[in-house]
């Protein structure tokens, strides 16, 4: 039986500017009011971060970035580090998203960097890890996991690790409408949870949250949370509408209640 509270996260990506994210913010609240058994995360763009840390300010709805620098400051022009996100009101930052990996070309070892950077200023990072289409179909899912993994995981405290939030993202799957099986996303849920295991131990393991995120809807939410390795979701396109990501909230927490 699953120990680990569910976390759903909200990923805008380049969406919304300032007066659509507080009107989606002023419409979600009330519909997610007393759901207390996930986690709710929105991460907006840089741009929305301040206005969202007032408009959500009572509720249990937590505040993400999309991404950060790791240096804490520094002339590095157009980066925001952690240190500015945590002063915002960020408890979650997004790194390595497979779309930061491809058309910014991060590496491992710079994901690697920023995950530290994030864990020292009491950041909590979603790692976002996964194989492309190509990868898959040559069978390379789990040395691209294993290998994506142990450079990201480098040199990080196992007491960081233990609070770390991992996203299996197969990219082939986000934005597509094509979803990973159930049974599927779970092996790939369960895989990083061992390589964590090995890496470090079984108690930190399973201490980890795993979420699946790659066209996540709320018709595949319940099927996908019923896994036994499945923590949560990372959620994109569905994520932009609040009255959907609500009810993938709801169904994520194992209730459809009438509101």
């Amino acid at each position: 039986m699953k120990m680990r509270k569910p976390i759903v996260v909200a990923n805008w990506k380049m969406h919304k500017l300032v007066a659509e994210a507080r009107d989606y913010v002023r419409r979600f609240r009330p519909l997610v009011e007393g759901l207390d058994r996930v986690e709710i995360v929105l991460a907006p763009p840089f741009t929305a971060l301040a206005p969202l840390a007032e408009e959500l300010k009572g509720s249990q709805i937590k505040l993400a970035a999309q991404d950060t620098w790791h240096e804490a400051q520094g002339a590095y022009t157009g980066e925001v580090s952690a240190l500015m996100l945590r002063e915002l009101g960020c408890r979650y930052v997004i790194i390595g998203h497979s779309e930061r990996r491809e058309h910014c070309k991060e590496s491992d070892e710079l994901i690697n960097l920023k995950l530290k950077g994030a864990f020292a200023y009491d950041l909590i990072p979603i790692l976002c890890v996964g194989e492309r289409l190509e990868e898959r179909q040559a069978g390379k899912t789990v040395a691209v996991l294993e290998g994506q993994l142990r450079a990201d995981l480098a040199g990080l405290a196992k007491g960081d690790v233990a609070r770390l939030v991992i996203a299996y993202e197969p990219v082939w799957a986000i934005g597509t409408g094509e979803t990973a099986s159930p049974e599927d996303a779970n092996e790939g849920a369960k895989f990083i949870r061992a390589l964590v295991a090995d890496l470090y131990d079984e108690a930190t393991a399973q201490s980890v949250r795993i979420q699946y995120g790659g066209s996540v809807r709320p018709e595949n939410i319940a099927a996908l949370m019923a896994q036994e390795e499945i923590d949560g979701a990372l959620v994109g396109g569905a994520s932009l509408d609040p009255v959907v990501f609500a009810e993938i909230v709801r169904r994520a927490q194992g209730g459809e209640e009438e509101r």
